[in-house]
């Protein structure tokens, strides 16, 4: 598939609204937080909004790009990763490029408002599903295989793909993730420092690792298959978290890391952002004032701007 589109005619998908999920019929479920009264981690679960003219998320005297799309796989172990690359037209033979991490149970659609404006800048963006993300994923992998960790094998070969495109500058790569997305994003990047010039955490779910221990405190406890919030996932997501230093971890990446996190987040809270600062050894945390989990309207309009200072200010 191939799409020229002009920034001045494209639409700009507003972010997701996150909804409450009612749990379906399971022997093993958690109800955490739904007896919380919070809403779920789950992106699928949101309701797209009114759609904003992409035209409206531009920065005064910078330069506006046509961009291109293209369905683009990677793989990793045997299995087919899909997603969308958007490619700047005339912004230069090699470009800084961006990979959108997607949150749990959700898709490369809910990078399409980041992808757009970002294209736009001059980045190319790749949003992809997943191996397992969710139960509509267009790449292979089954929900119940789906781990922390096997997000960020898919992640790592996805760098590997992009890093090998002709147009793209190798020494340019960032990182944005959303929620669960933004979890994988941020241990990829410790893993990876040398690889990853930049990353971009949007409220990203930490917590998943509280969440587990408060769970099973023992890997004997884990059932098979568990139906976690909406979706039936397996043994290996939760047993990868206990006693898992998610903080140790990603304190490893050195370089500036930009977190961008509402004040009204219901499902990760904002200390668990403000704990990653402390854990990074350069950090900046954008707080919105009353954003919750998932971004709409002005809240996507001031992340992008975030996002743009961001990445301006470290490319080569």
């Amino acid at each position: 598939m191939r799409l020229m589109r002009s920034i001045t005619l494209a639409a700009l998908t507003a972010a997701a609204v996150f909804t409450l999920i009612g749990c379906g019929a399971s022997a093993q479920r958690d109800n955490s937080f739904r007896d919380a009264g919070s809403a779920s981690l789950s992106e699928e679960s949101a309701e797209i909004s009114a759609e904003a003219k992409a035209g409206d998320f531009l920065v005064s005297g910078q330069p506006v790009y046509e961009y291109e799309t293209q369905e683009l796989w990677a793989g990793r172990d045997g299995n087919r990763i899909y997603g969308v690359i958007y490619i700047p037209q005339n912004a230069g033979t090699q470009m800084p490029a961006i990979i959108y991490s997607h949150g749990f149970g959700g898709s490369h659609r809910y990078g399409i408002q980041y992808a757009e404006a970002m294209a736009a800048r001059g980045y190319v963006v790749y949003c992809f599903d997943f191996c397992g993300g969710s139960p509509g994923s267009r790449s292979d992998g089954s929900t119940l295989e789906m781990s922390l960790f096997t997000e960020q094998a898919d992640l790592e070969a996805v760098m590997d793909m992009v890093r090998s495109l002709d147009y793209v500058d190798s020494d340019n790569l960032f990182l944005l993730g959303t929620s669960q997305g933004g979890a994988v994003s941020a241990i990829t990047g410790a893993a990876h420092p040398g690889e990853v010039k930049g990353m971009i955490l949007l409220y990203p779910a930490f917590i998943m690792v509280d969440r587990a221990n408060e769970l099973f405190q023992s890997p004997e406890e884990i059932p098979d298959t568990y139906y976690f919030m909406w979706m039936d996932v397996g043994r290996s997501y939760f047993e990868a978290l206990l006693d898992y230093d998610i903080y140790g971890a990603i304190a490893a990446y050195d370089r500036d890391v930009l977190l961008i996190h509402g004040d009204a987040d219901g499902i990760v809270p904002l200390e668990s952002s403000e704990r990653a600062v402390e854990a990074y050894a350069s950090a900046d945390l954008k707080v919105i004032p009353g954003a919750g989990h998932g971004f709409g309207g002005e809240d996507v309009r001031t992340a992008v701007d975030y996002m743009t200072e961001y990445c301006n200010s470290h490319v080569n």
